[in-house]
Formats: structure tokens, sequence, C-alpha cells
């Protein structure tokens, strides 16, 4: 039962947000589902993933194990240590501090191919059926990695996984948003070869200061080379809104990583659904809006009322409590209340929202309504 004077609350929230927050989002945090199948349901589903950062697997066992490959000298003596350090992470300065350490004993080829196949060996596992990978070239460039190393290096092992796993993957290239302009030019140039590999492009880390127009040549030379075009518009950062607003006028991206405070703008909700955009929203990392609000709101519950396409993902899951593509979903479940019909609408986002063929888009739509179908949703 729901006490009136909070569903009042509620309806008051709702209503300063321009009428697009409804009551339903106002729920409360990892609350348990009432449906007890629902776990199976979401264990057996065929899901995607498209924003899943591929350093961001980086579990601490493997980054043990590479560091030793590398004669590189950790700060943490152990791997217990190392799953310590993960725990110090509360926002997303503290994380992205400790996520660009652990890539420093990403070194060779065959380093982003031992990270590149084990993420793809977990995923298939949890049934996912396609990936979309982000990763980030500035920084292991800089540090003498070539980037045809990277590439390749990543590259087989998605051919490797396809071969003996089944799932199929593609990359996205991000741009770190501190580095310079000319770097993420520079970094485009280099990708021109890989077109096979890479699909779309990128922008992430840190958001302060650095607008998405900052880098609208990169992004139109992307667009004109033949590139998809997404950006990480992170929740409650300074100028998020006219963050999200240039994404979607100015860069005219595909798809929006994050992007939850849209719900606040009714003007930007508007916009991203007439452009049709699809939201990567990450429930572990972003799942809620809090600043400025009473109470959490629930960005997927949000966006589903409100008429947008939000799918879910798993971001950086091991410095995320390993929530992959099963965790992440059963997160969103419990936060946002979701059904079983919600759950392969979200999947259909997902799959609408891919930069994959029209055959390979079709296959997806009939497997997951033969699976729809089978459980009688």
């Amino acid at each position: 039962m729901i006490c009136t004077c909070r569903l009042g609350r509620r309806a008051f929230l709702a209503s300063a947000c321009g009428g697009l927050l409804t009551a339903s989002a106002f729920v409360g945090e990892a609350s348990a589902t009432a449906d007890p199948d629902l776990a199976s349901f979401v264990k057996d589903m065929p899901k995607l993933e498209l924003h899943l950062h591929i350093e961001g697997t980086l579990e601490p066992e493997m980054k043990f194990r590479l560091a030793k490959r590398n004669n590189i000298t950790l700060p943490e003596p152990d791997v217990e240590a190392i799953y310590k350090s993960y725990g110090a992470i509360h926002d997303l300065q503290s994380f992205l501090t400790i996520f660009y350490a652990g890539q420093d004993v990403l070194r060779q080829r065959q380093d982003f191919y031992d990270l590149c196949y084990a993420y793809l060996q977990r995923a298939s596992r949890e049934n996912v059926v396609y990936v979309e990978m982000s990763f980030d070239p500035q920084a292991h460039v800089a540090r003498g990695v070539a980037f045809a190393d990277v590439v390749n290096g990543l590259g087989r092992a998605q051919d490797d996984a396809r071969r003996d796993f089944g799932i199929e993957s593609a990359l996205i290239m991000c741009f770190e948003r501190e580095r310079s302009e000319q770097s993420a030019m520079e970094m485009l140039h280099a990708a021109l070869p890989f077109r096979n590999r890479i699909i779309g492009v990128g922008l992430d880390s840190n958001e302060t200061n650095n607008p998405p127009i900052k880098f609208q040549d990169v992004f139109r030379k992307a667009r004109a080379e033949g590139f998809r075009l997404t950006m990480h518009c992170d929740i409650d950062q300074l100028d998020t809104h006219e963050h999200i607003r240039q994404a979607i006028d100015v860069i005219k991206v595909d798809r929006i990583d994050h992007g939850g405070n849209v719900l606040e703008r009714p003007d930007l909700v508007r916009r991203a659904r007439a452009h049709d955009l699809t939201f990567t929203v990450c429930p572990v990392a972003s799942g809620w809006l809090r600043k400025e609000h009473a109470q959490p709101v629930s960005v997927v519950r949000g966006m589903i009322d409100a008429g947008l396409k939000a799918s879910i993902n798993s971001d950086d899951p091991a410095y995320m409590h390993n929530n992959y593509t099963i965790g992440s979903t059963m997160q969103a479940v419990g936060d946002a209340h979701l059904t079983k019909a919600d759950l392969i609408a979200l999947s259909r986002n997902s799959i609408m929202g891919a930069w994959t063929s029209d055959p390979v888009r079709d296959r997806q739509i009939r497997q997951l309504d033969a699976f729809a179908r089978s459980r009688g949703v």
C-alpha cells in the first residue's frame, strides 16, 4: 500500500517537472518484484548491449595477471586489494581516476585480445546476442600502444568469440572530453582504415567544461566518413541540459548514452522523441535522478512513461559490483517495477537502436518475438 501523503508529494513533483515524470517514476530504490519468474525471464531473454566500455570489464584477476605479463608494479599488492580499490568509487571523478589507472596494464595486442575475449565469453553465457563495445584509444596511444594493436587485438577476439560462442559485436571509438579536439581528430583519421570494425564514434569522460560543441568539427567529419554518432550526457553533470540540447540539435547524434536529465526538460523530451533517439541507460551507474529532487526518480521508468526509447546496459560492470547485463537488468526491474512486457519493449528498443544491418535486426526481432510468445507475453 502506498501512503497517500507520499503519492501526493510524487504527483506534485511530477507536475513541477512539466508533467513528464509521472508518479510511477518515483519508486523505491532496488524494490523487490512480486513476480518470482522475472529472474528466469531476464536470464533467458535474448539481450543486446549498446553501452559497454570494454576497458570497464577489466576484472581484478585479469588486471593483476596483465600487470605481471607487462612487468608493471601495481599500487595494490594482490587481487583482494584491487577489489577494495574498486569499492572506493563514489562519483564520476573517483571512477575515472581508478578506471584510467587500470588501463595502464593494457600494453600489447594480446592484452586487448584477452580482455575482449573474456568479456564476450561471459556475455554469451548471459544470453547476450549482440554487443556494441566502446573503447578509448587516446589513453592507450599516449602510453605508446599502437592504434592498430588496440583495434586488431579487439577485432581478433571478436572474430574468435563469434566462432566459439555465436555472439556478434562491433566497436565504437570514444573520444575523451578533457583532451583536445585536435587529439580527437587524429584518432578519427587513425580509425579510417578500420571502418570494417569501428561502426561509430562517441564522447565520454569528464564532462565539466567540455561541451559537445567542443568536438563539433570532429563529429561532422565522422558523420561524413560514414560513422554513427553517440555521446555521453551523464547524470547531474554541469550544464547537462545544454549538453543534451547540443547533442541533439548541433551534433545531431543517433543515440545518447545515459541522458537521464532529459526528463527534467519537456522541450528536450519533445526533441528526443522527434528525432527517435535511443537512450542507453545504465541502471547501476546512472539509474536515478537525485539532484534537486525531493525523492529519487527512476530514469528507466521515467523514460518509459515519457515515451522515450530507453535501453538497458551495463556500462563498466567490473567496476560496478560485477553487474553485467543480467545484473543491470535486474537492477532496473527492481528500481522501475518492470513487467515482462516492459522488458520485451526495452529489448526491442535496443534492437531498433543498434547500428547493425537490416537482416541482422530482422533476425533479432524474430528471435525476441519468439521468446515473448514462448513466455506468454
